[in-house]
């Protein structure tokens, strides 16, 4: 961060202090509601082992593809796309429009490409024998889970952070070249409405859902003819899903803290969550005919000789008339 004009070699003493509410309950919201971000994606695991009975080795394939996805797409992002972006006028702090539309559109390019290309890979070398759907939705349930326990130690950790500076000399802690920015930062986190912290767990609910969906269409790449239609197609989802929630997001203001716009912007993403659960129940499989009980075998011994009766006895008389009498 770089010092706003006007401030250069000045130093502010900014006394970090919260808006007059109930500390210790606003406090204990926030920190419930990253508490309920992690917990989400832990009991959605628990669930599906037991439910799909994919055994938990699936799950955790899912969370290591979602961090190794990341090792390369954080630096790409950082060294290639924004400096790219940049140089041709696209950002997220650019006004509703065209430039907007294109660096979400650009992001969310690069979420798709390098997320739904570390699960095929991982479907190709790591994980060969998972081939139903109950083994891609696990699959994807790991992944998911990873971005929400990442997401909610990271709210914890800010919590606990910023906690632990209220009441002190911000100017003691922070460079001088940071401190403005710092302290704008710190009025924003604090500004906002403990409620709307819990909108980071029904967001992390919607990307499960949306997770669990493009790791079932990516193990259709390896189970359908022209799958690689599937796998283009769940790249291209990802990327309409994160465009839209960057897009709509800074459009209504949420990275400036605007409440109303995290609500606009979180009922998208549910939507688009519903939307990805659909085609996910669409794309399993039909369950099997339940079995039926088997039916006895033919009879192929010899047939039993009729019980004799005085009418045969009276009809053998005359049977073979040109025989013995």
């Amino acid at each position: 961060m770089t010092e706003p004009r006007g401030t250069s070699g000045a130093r502010l003493a900014f006394y970090v202090t919260a808006p007059g509410r109930t500390a210790t309950v606003d406090i204990a919201i926030r920190g419930a509601a990253a508490l309920l971000t992690i917990a989400l994606p832990l009991a959605l695991g628990v669930y599906l082992v037991r439910k799909l009975k994919a055994g938990w080795r699936l799950w955790l394939v899912g969370a290591a593809t979602f961090v190794g996805s990341q090792v390369l797409h954080v630096p790409f992002n950082l060294a290639v796309l924004n400096p790219v972006m940049a140089r041709l006028g696209f950002g997220v702090d650019a006004r509703p429009g065209p430039a907007l539309a294109a660096a979400a559109l650009l992001l969310g390019l690069s979420a798709g490409v390098f997320e739904e290309g570390a699960r095929w890979i991982a479907y190709r070398f790591f994980i060969r024998r998972a081939r139903s759907w109950g083994e891609g939705v696990t699959f994807g349930a790991g992944h998911g889970g990873a971005e929400a326990l990442l997401a909610g130690v990271g709210a914890l950790a800010t919590l606990v952070q910023l906690s632990a500076l209220r009441g002190q000399d911000l100017a003691e802690v922070v460079p001088a070249a940071q401190l403005a920015a710092a302290q704008q930062q710190f009025d924003l986190f604090w500004s906002m409405p403990g409620w709307s912290f819990f909108f980071a767990s029904v967001e992390r609910a919607s990307a499960l859902g949306v997770q669990m969906t493009l790791a079932v269409m990516v193990l259709q790449a390896f189970r359908r003819r022209r799958g690689w239609l599937w796998f283009v197609a769940a790249i291209g989802w990802h990327a309409a899903v994160d465009a839209a929630a960057v897009f709509v997001g800074v459009t209504t203001g949420v990275y400036a803290g605007s409440a109303s716009g995290i609500v606009v912007t979180e009922v998208l993403i549910g939507v688009m969550a519903a939307a990805s659960l659909g085609m996910l129940f669409r794309m399993r499989e039909p369950a099997s005919p339940a079995a039926l009980p088997p039916v006895p075998p033919a009879h192929t011994g010899p047939v039993g000789a009729a019980p004799t009766t005085s009418e045969h006895v009276r009809d053998s008389r005359y049977a073979n008339p040109g025989g013995a009498p």
